[in-house]
């Protein structure tokens, strides 16, 4: 089992372990820190810090993909999917070249910054791009093994990373990229979930909920997103729940709702930011609080509209 790590954490560990046996693969960052006093051997010449020039970054990174290397770059999720998104289209995704965009402070992780530095849009943004794949990983264990895929995975890549420590998922297998992961059977309510926070409240949820028999899915995968296994994990469902740490528009919520909207109409409700920013600065669990990203909204939706319906 994972130990108790952010994920952004596992992700420095594992790539610091990597990239002294993948000479083709480099480091690129902005000065997030997340590196600081990090040894790393025969690679260090490929730990490059630019500054805090996010647009530059991506440009150059698109350009030393597109001559053999695989670079990651670290920048805050804000920052990847506002200022430097038309070199994200233009230059990486446009290309399909392989850059790995390791995004940290995804969600509300940077609720005690502000607005300016949350970021809620980042899974709507790059789900909408060609090319891109785009994952949230929900623990340690689950970010270390897409560290190692991702070395041989084609395109371009965007990985949402969470700043605070969150504990692993209980029993859970290892994640495959672009498939859904069942974390609990069950076909009455099926609860889909993506990102730390979101998928240990859809697990409290689904033990709250005693007498109904609830599913728990952890949709790491954004895009490509695995039609045939939502399809199948919400067959003859009463209802669907989707939550997450992102504005209800254009992300997991809305991903879900398309597909079954055209596969197989059920009934989604959404839980997830309302249409506002932040209005006041806290923690993130402060955040997912006060805004009903929680095990209860869930249990508390589950009810009202298995009442309404009967």
């Amino acid at each position: 089992m994972s130990d108790t790590l952010p994920t952004r954490q596992a992700y420095r560990n594992r790539l610091v372990e990597l990239l002294p046996e993948h000479e083709r693969a480099i480091c690129l960052d902005t000065d997030t820190g997340l590196f600081s006093g990090v040894d790393f051997g025969s690679a260090a010449e490929r730990y490059v810090n630019i500054g805090i020039a996010e647009h530059n970054l991506m440009g150059m990174a698109a350009g030393m993909a597109a001559s053999g290397w695989t670079p990651y770059v670290n920048t805050m999720a804000a920052f990847a999917t506002s200022r430097a998104i038309e070199a994200i289209k233009i230059d990486i995704a446009y290309n399909a070249v392989p850059v790995r965009i390791m995004a940290t402070h995804g969600g509300l992780s940077a609720g005690h910054l502000g607005p300016t530095h949350q970021c809620l849009e980042d899974l709507a943004v790059m789900r909408a791009l060609p090319n891109m794949t785009v994952v949230v990983p929900a623990d340690a264990e689950a970010t270390t093994a897409l560290v190692d895929d991702s070395l041989t995975l084609p395109g371009p890549l965007y990985v949402r990373l969470g700043r605070k420590a969150t504990p692993p998922l209980p029993g859970a297998e290892r994640p495959v990229i672009g498939k859904l992961q069942r974390l609990r059977p069950g076909t009455e309510v099926v609860i889909v979930a993506c990102g730390p926070y979101p998928v240990h409240a859809a697990l409290q949820a689904a033990d709250q909920l005693t007498g109904l028999d609830v599913g728990v899915v952890n949709a790491h995968t954004l895009k490509p997103f695995d039609v045939a296994g939502l399809l199948d994990a919400t067959a003859g469902a009463r209802l669907v729940v989707t939550v997450e740490e992102h504005w209800r528009s254009g992300g997991l919520g809305a991903a879900v709702t398309e597909t079954l909207a055209e596969h197989n109409p059920i009934h989604v409700s959404r839980i997830g930011m309302p249409d506002t920013f932040a209005g006041y600065v806290g923690s993130q669990q402060d955040l997912l609080e006060h805004y009903g990203i929680t095990a209860d909204a869930v249990v508390q939706a589950v009810h009202q509209q298995l009442t309404a319906t009967r």
